[in-house]
């Protein structure tokens, strides 16, 4: 039986040097032990409701589960991104034959990857992925997890096009996963293409942690490593940490990783209040919107991106040797940040706060 360990708390220590290495390896590697590490962890089934045997825990512990594995490693914290929002999906449409086998598989540690995305249509939603006649044909892109998944989500159209989600083993006849993934940040999800070929289908139905990580890294970094410019020296500083304007830069950019942090515990909160089923439109916007996912999303894309930015500006020219991999917290937000556009997340929080317009019911706030 999967042992399970309880929520981390407190702040983590600087990413130990698997995530470096992972950064380097891109989709070449498969990160297997560390994936490993995850799924034998019992982190996977926290959100599994208790009514089916799971934790039941709220938005609150998983915000704060992912921040803490996005500090270690965005790109291992980003791969059951999916696999809680199925898990969720699962609660609230699933049948309960699918929520009897499949909440057992995550239970036993199999985690449940993504197939959502797909390539040339006119927007996200127009999907050509179909299951007809019990078969399931189509073609997927960012498919975060669904390479080294036990299970797959997949979206598409059924024969009355109506979307429907289909869940079908990684390894079924007919589902092709490949590597073929080469971005600039991210690397290791390894968010390939999945194809999949008259696959039978049996069931339908992390960016506040890389500004922390990458905080954390240019503490590091200053305190053992720097020295302070000649001009800082001039003014008296016989450290880089003694420098006023770094100690200006650093402090401002903690407080706004500090501020990305209490948003995102706020946005969880607030959406363990609401529940998974909102009692009407008013609640599921104040869970989308501003008190919630909207602006802990947009706000935190922003400060990971400048704390991605800052931690080389901060410790100077010798930080950027490519042994120390510091860039890779610019490159795993700037990947991980434009997934959405965040200048709609700030329209919708103004739409709704200036003229009560609701926000849009796609899932992607």
């Amino acid at each position: 039986m999967t042992k399970r360990y309880p929520p981390p708390t407190g702040s983590p220590p600087p990413s130990p040097p698997g995530a470096a290495d992972r950064d380097r390896d891109g989709a070449g590697v498969v990160p297997t032990e560390a994936l490993d590490l995850l799924d034998s962890s019992g982190l996977l089934s926290i959100t599994v409701p208790g009514q089916d045997g799971g934790p039941g825990l709220g938005a609150r512990t998983l915000a704060e589960v992912a921040r803490i594995v996005a500090a270690a490693d965005p790109a291992i914290a980003q791969v059951p991104q999916a696999h809680f929002l199925l898990v969720d999906l699962l609660a609230v449409h699933g049948s309960e034959g699918q929520r009897k086998r499949l909440y057992a598989e995550v239970l036993a540690g199999r985690r449940i990857g993504n197939a959502l995305a797909e390539r040339g249509g006119k927007h996200a939603q127009d999907l050509r992925t179909r299951i007809t006649g019990g078969r399931l044909n189509g073609v997927k892109y960012y498919t975060t997890g669904a390479l080294t998944s036990a299970w797959i989500g997949v979206s598409a159209l059924d024969e009355n096009g109506r979307l429907v989600m289909a869940f079908v083993p990684r390894d079924a006849d007919g589902v092709g996963v490949d590597t073929d993934w080469d971005v600039v940040g991210q690397r290791a999800t390894i968010s390939g293409t999945a194809t999949f070929t008259d696959v039978p289908v049996a069931h339908t139905a992390i960016e506040v942690g890389i500004a922390g990580d990458a905080l954390d890294d240019a503490r590091a970094y200053l305190k053992d490593k720097s020295r302070p410019s000649t001009e800082a020296v001039r003014a008296g500083a016989n450290r880089a940490v003694e420098d006023p304007h770094v100690m200006y830069r650093y402090g401002r950019l903690a407080a706004k990783v500090r501020a990305a942090e209490a948003l995102l515990e706020s946005a969880a909160r607030t959406l363990d209040e609401i529940g998974l089923v909102p009692a009407d439109a008013g609640a599921a916007a104040r869970g989308s919107l501003a008190v919630a996912v909207a602006a802990a999303k947009a706000f935190g894309s922003e400060v990971a991106v400048e704390a991605g930015s800052e931690v080389i500006g901060l410790c100077g020219t010798s930080s950027a040797a490519s042994k120390y991999d510091l860039d890779r917290h610019w490159r795993n937000a700037r990947t991980h940040s434009v997934h959405d556009p965040v200048d709609w997340k700030y329209h919708h929080i103004a739409a709704y706060e200036l003229s009560g317009v609701l926000p849009p019911n796609h899932g992607q706030l």
